[in-house]
């Protein structure tokens, strides 16, 4: 069977930083990044390679601005 490897893409203007996908994210891919963007919002950043494509970040955003995707290696 093969492996799932996973990638993050993160719409840093779009985002409004409400943290539910670093709840959601089984493996702690993602955190909050100390920048903030043009809002002044404090936005999801990629903190790890641990991805594995599951999309829950990507399901529980509530702006969509996250697009998670899938390899197979």
């Amino acid at each position: 069977m093969a492996k799932v490897k996973g990638d993050v893409v993160i719409d840093i203007e779009r985002c409004k930083g409400c943290e539910i996908c670093n709840t959601a994210c089984p493996n702690q891919v993602l955190s909050m990044s100390t920048q903030v963007n043009s809002k002044g919002y404090r936005f999801a950043i990629k903190v790890n390679a641990d991805c594995i494509g599951c999309a829950n970040c990507a399901i529980v955003c509530p702006d969509g601005v996250i697009t998670v995707y899938k390899t197979k290696v």
